[in-house]
């Protein structure tokens, strides 16, 4: 039964989760691929289950604290076993007995001390849950970045493998020239170097490839043996299908999980200073004991048989107005460092947004210069083409104009892999309200 409800929480808590995290935003690339493979890393990633047990940790916190604002019943069972002086008819205990006592302590909370103390804990537990969604935030943006450039590094290595292909018929060609003594030995060698760097260019992408595949697949929950199931599309087909804003509310900075954690940290110092405080006020308890005996002459839980009082008073610590004042000062230091991490949080949580607002116009500024490129490449490429077929230009010149044409390709899936990257960038920035 208690796994099954173990279920049912993470379920509901996957449920809230993805509410929170408008995971919508990730169905609107035009890739069902990278929708699953979202959902994917919800289910199975680790750091997001180590996450969710660390905020059941502090759940758990609020009511061992608030047990204390309970009052304790304790009862133990004891033998006695006595020696009684011989001869002696005025002693009345039994040499074999048991006694079974009761008893109760309670502290009446007349300052609210326990109470802020749970107070305290609950903020805890509030700052544990926004930096639990700050760790599902930045999971996903890991993941859209890595899926980003699994699908880039894939038309880079479709597209130099192409070069490649180019630079050994170019080589080809050449070598016949310098058979026919049409070129020099320098000139052959340098082709030949020319085709060995791209070549090893091909083996970098392919070697990068590969490591993006094993972080990609750890992210989602598999193993780095998989990489081969891991099924994508296309960088030519992933795009957003919606608007990105140019501006946005300052007011979203304080819906960020960060800003939100560092606040429920604060409300919880503060309130640790008040209880600091009330630690100088002396304590009331109550004490109650009821003990029940076979010892005397009566039967077992028979009021002639019992032992019972009740003790009331005010406790006041001697000796201790150093530590306590010690613990004051250091909560009051506490505080205050917190107060300067929230105003460097709020800091970079604006300088974040704004500096993702203008990554992602700068970067939209090169891509667009980065097509007009291609074009033009592509409008030589084909005119090329054209003159090849009627005899007007040898294959080499040829070649040369279709290796231009595919490396102003790749640097512009390069830009738009950069534009399309810089909006999950805004989308953590923003906390997820994207």
């Amino acid at each position: 039964m208690k796994k099954i409800l173990l279920v049912l929480y993470f379920l509901l808590l996957q449920i809230s989760n993805a509410t929170n995290l408008n995971i919508d935003f990730f169905g609107r690339f035009n890739d069902i691929c990278f929708e699953e493979y979202i959902k994917e890393a919800l289910n199975n990633n680790h750091d997001l289950k180590k996450a969710d047990y660390k905020v059941q940790q502090y759940r758990y916190e609020i009511s061992n604290q608030f047990s204390n604002e309970l009052p304790s019943l304790s009862v133990s069972s004891n033998y006695l076993g006595a020696s009684v002086p011989a001869g002696d008819t005025n002693v009345l205990i039994k040499r074999n007995s048991y006694i079974l006592p009761f008893m109760v302590r309670y502290e009446p909370d007349f300052l609210l001390k326990n109470r802020d103390k749970t107070k305290s804990k609950k903020s805890l537990f509030k700052a544990s849950v926004a930096n639990q969604k700050a760790t599902y935030i930045s999971l996903l943006t890991d993941v859209a970045n890595a899926y980003i450039n699994i699908l880039l590094y894939d038309y880079l290595i479709e597209k130099q493998r192409e070069i490649v292909k180019d630079k050994e018929e170019n080589r080809d060609f050449n070598k016949n020239k310098f058979n026919f003594g049409v070129i020099s030995f320098i000139d052959l060698n340098d082709i030949f170097s020319e085709l060995n760097s791209q070549k090893i260019i091909y083996d970098n992408l392919v070697k990068q490839q590969k490591t993006t595949l094993y972080k990609f697949a750890s992210l989602i929950g598999r193993s780095a043996y998989d990489i081969e199931n891991i099924q994508r599309g296309r960088l030519e087909n992933f795009e957003y299908l919606e608007k990105i804003p140019e501006s946005v509310s300052y007011d979203l900075i304080y819906n960020r999980p960060d800003i939100i954690e560092i606040e429920n940290k604060l409300k919880s110092a503060k309130i640790d200073i008040r209880v600091a405080k009330k630690e100088f006020f002396p304590t009331f308890n109550i004490t109650g004991f009821l003990a029940f005996d076979t010892a005397g002459g009566g039967n077992f839980f028979n009021w002639n048989s019992s032992f019972a009082y009740l003790v009331a008073g005010l406790t006041q610590d001697i000796f201790k107005g150093g530590a306590k004042i010690a613990n004051l000062k250091i909560r009051k230091a506490r505080f205050m460092e917190l107060m300067e991490e929230y105003k460097q949080t709020d800091l970079n949580a604006i300088r974040e947004i704004i500096n993702s607002l203008n990554l992602i116009k700068q970067d939209k500024h090169a891509e667009e210069n980065s097509k007009k490129q291609v074009e033009l490449e592509k409008d030589n490429y084909l005119a090329s083409k054209r003159k090849l077929n009627a005899g007007t230009i040898s294959k080499i010149d040829y070649l040369k104009n279709k290796n231009s044409y595919n490396q102003k390709e790749q640097l512009f899936a390069y830009t738009r892999a950069n534009r399309l990257a810089d909006y999950f960038t805004l989308y953590k920035a923003l906390g997820g309200q994207l």
